[in-house]
């Protein structure tokens, strides 16, 4: 008992001499705890609100569009075993007129059942009411849409529906699980003052489009372990004659295919940065410990000379470096904790959840602990494997210089080039070979850190002036609904201010090879193509092919093919072939 009384004493002399050291590594530890609790913390607060999300709002698992169905269809769609509901309604797109607001700006229109709710993918209401029976001016609009346009309840702008201009009014403000991410046709990336989500009475929108008693989208929820392939096959059968597109499933859906992107993102910051921080703080300690043992090598010698054993000499120096994780962990945690939920909010704010759930998963931490715990010890490892094998005797001498072995011939006298300092720092690094390189590599690390945060607004200009000046070099592009002829180029080079229009063509395919597939769209450019270009790695633009298919690197990794390959497609529209 006197024994470890007299070690621990020891060990509080030891921290309060090595704080400043000892602070180091507990904020490193502390940075690699708090990096991993923040970003699993809010992956899963994130994962968790969005199924609870998905689950309350009944967000579809399978997803068609048809140019026009009848409603005595949606019995048929509910008998595909596998199905546990189905909600059809009308989906169009129309140009819309906003007050104050010169560009143009697009909507997606979707019908709301004129008594009770949609079956799947149902409304949360931020601000005002559903559409009423009857009122064919009433519209329910996106959050983010009527955020950038200071729509409330009330406002008023008109919409192109079917060729005819309506004047309609906002009396609802609403989040849909199935829009989390509203991207428009042709769009990069979202854009809230050129797309909204539109949503109106049926009665309205099938009177506008010519639709009464039809359909022209199909939302499906599937039964638990369900084939969601057996229930895209038989879907496509029932649909074909109909004029409908492919189906696809939640994870081809354009929000949830974008959420997903952004939550693996963060689950990859939480396998990345926190080993680096761990792996810092192990090399951090072994430093600080070797150097103590060093410095303590004497005093290591008489203790064991008056009985001390090597066990209880050992777990000392072990007990120096768990304080110092604790101190580290339990900073962490805290700052873990609260980075979690400050970034739990700012996702949702982002994402424009209607509500939040923060977990806070007592594993978690117990992982980050260990994880922090087995980094320290596997640090302390080396420098504590000579106080065990250390004689008495021979730890209470000083250590022997090392020697130091002749690399290079004996003719060439590197030392009447190189100053006595020079020297002896060349074989201090020559005689610590693994810690030069740590340290090297570390410094070079760093480095690397800086210049490349210093590139990024030079790497960024340069991104910008690829895409917008050497690839997409149009001013505007127009997209159409259905194909249309050449005389629409014609059409469009005659109008003031034009002075260059170049077509394509944009066609939904699935690529397959083998049992591998994937839902793309085949874009068909003229081979002199001087507004929509293909630049290579080089800079340079591509030639497209005579015959075949020119991919992306991504989709040829992921289909596993190379040049001179063989891929199967499936035309999802027209014919189908």
């Amino acid at each position: 008992m006197s024994v470890m009384r007299a070690l621990d004493i020891k060990l509080l002399r030891d921290l309060r001499r090595l704080w400043a050291q000892a602070l180091a590594i507990a904020l490193v530890v502390g940075g690699g705890v708090a990096t991993l609790v923040m970003a699993v913390g809010s992956y899963r607060s994130l994962d968790e609100t969005r199924n609870a999300y998905y689950e309350r709002y009944r967000f579809a698992d399978v997803f068609a569009v048809v140019k026009r169905a009848p409603r005595s269809l949606v019995d048929r769609i509910a008998e595909i075993p596998g199905v546990a509901a189905v909600d059809a309604r009308i989906a169009k797109l129309a140009l819309l007129d906003i007050p104050n607001f010169r560009e143009p700006a697009t909507g997606q229109f979707i019908s709301l059942p004129d008594i009770g709710e949609p079956v799947l993918n149902r409304l949360y209401l931020r601000l005002g009411r559903m559409p009423e029976p009857g009122r064919a001016d009433a519209v329910v609009v996106s959050e983010s849409f009527a955020n950038s346009h200071k729509f409330g309840p009330g406002a008023r702008f008109s919409a192109i529906l079917n060729g005819r201009k309506r004047e309609l009014t906002v009396v609802g403000i609403a989040l849909s699980p199935e829009f989390i991410y509203a991207v428009g046709p042709g769009d990069i990336m979202p854009d809230n003052r050129r797309f909204g989500i539109i949503w109106m009475s049926e009665n309205a929108l099938a009177n506008a489009y010519d639709l009464d008693g039809a359909f022209s989208a199909v939302s499906v929820k599937l039964l638990r372990d369900t084939s969601e392939r057996e229930v895209l096959q038989r879907l496509d059968a029932l649909l074909d004659k109909y004029g409908g597109r492919a189906a696809y499933g939640r994870k081809d859906q354009t929000s949830h295919a974008w959420l997903d992107h952004e939550l693996d993102m963060l689950n990859n910051m939480s396998r990345t940065l926190p080993p680096i921080f761990l792996l810092v703080a192990a090399f951090l300690v072994n430093i600080t410990l070797t150097r103590l043992v060093t410095l303590e090598r004497e005093q290591i010698g008489l203790l064991k000379a008056l009985g001390y054993r090597e066990t209880a000499i050992a777990s000392h120096y072990v007990k120096f470096v768990i304080v110092i994780v604790v101190i580290g962990i339990a900073i962490g945690i805290g700052a873990g904790t609260w980075l979690g939920i400050y970034v739990t909010a700012l996702f949702g704010i982002f994402f424009r959840f209607p509500f939040l759930i923060f977990i806070q998963s007592p594993d978690l931490y117990l992982i980050a602990a260990v994880l922090s715990v087995l980094a320290a010890v596997a640090g302390a490892i080396h420098a504590l494997r000579d106080v065990v094998r250390l004689p008495p005797a021979v730890a209470m001498q000083a250590p022997a210089p090392p020697r130091f072995r002749h690399l290079l011939p004996s003719t060439f006298a590197i030392d009447r080039l190189l100053s006595q300092p020079t020297m002896i720092m060349l074989r201090n690094v020559a005689h610590h070979p693994i810690r030069a390189t740590f340290t090297m590599l570390g410094m070079a690390l760093a480095t690397a850190i800086l210049v490349v945060s210093l590139f990024l607004s030079g790497t960024m200009e340069n991104l910008i002036d690829v895409t917008y000046f050497m690839a997409d070099r149009q001013d505007a592009a127009v997209s159409f609904n259905e194909k249309r002829s050449q005389d629409v180029v014609n059409q469009m080079k005659r109008l003031s201010g034009v002075l260059a229009v170049e077509p394509y063509r944009e066609v939904p395919v699935r690529i397959r090879k083998e049992s591998v597939e994937r839902r793309i769209l085949i874009s068909g450019r003229p081979r002199n193509a001087d507004l929509k270009r293909i630049i290579d790695i080089d800079l340079r633009p591509v030639v497209l092919p005579e015959s075949g298919l020119a991919i992306s690197d991504a989709l040829a990794e992921i289909l596993g093919v190379q040049v001179g390959d063989f891929v199967e497609v499936d035309l999802l529209e027209g014919q189908h072939r």
